[in-house]
């Protein structure tokens, strides 16, 4: 039997606070998402105020990270280059997306989920989907 660590709640709480408490002291609306290993959503929270479909792309910027073990933005880089690039239906699955702010969660070198935010610029979204992951993980080595 295979043994696969994954993210679970609890990780997923550590990492939406962080990014929470960081949005509100910016004073900026987003939504958060944080996906186990298959890019399945453990958790999302969707600050009042924030635009509805914010929440549908970060739920789909986590499944993106956590399946394909990277950035989306770097699956985005690749699907808009047309000489080395492909279609996103290579992934072959509709959820898949390329625009930034869904970061792989890496813990001895496997991938084990994603965060993923969404509603700012795509550098925004990045940042503090790194910041909730720097939060997890600094948790986790506790």
């Amino acid at each position: 039997m295979q043994h696969q660590p994954t993210l679970d709640h609890r990780d997923a709480d550590i990492a939406i606070r962080a990014i929470i408490a960081e949005m509100t002291k910016r004073n900026v609306l987003g939504v958060v998402a944080v996906a186990d290993l298959h890019g399945e959503l453990i958790a999302l929270m969707r600050m009042s105020g924030a635009q509805l479909q914010s929440g549908t792309i970060a739920t789909n910027k986590a499944f993106t990270a956590a399946r394909a073990c990277k950035p989306t933005r770097d699956i985005g880089r690749k699907i808009r280059s047309a000489d080395q690039g492909f279609d996103i239906a290579y992934y072959g699955d509709a959820r898949f997306i390329g625009w930034g702010g869904g970061m792989p969660v890496i813990v001895g070198g496997q991938c084990v989920g994603a965060v993923a935010v969404s509603g700012l610029s795509e550098d925004e979204d990045i940042e503090l989907a790194c910041l909730g992951i720097a939060a997890l993980l600094q948790q986790n080595a506790v």
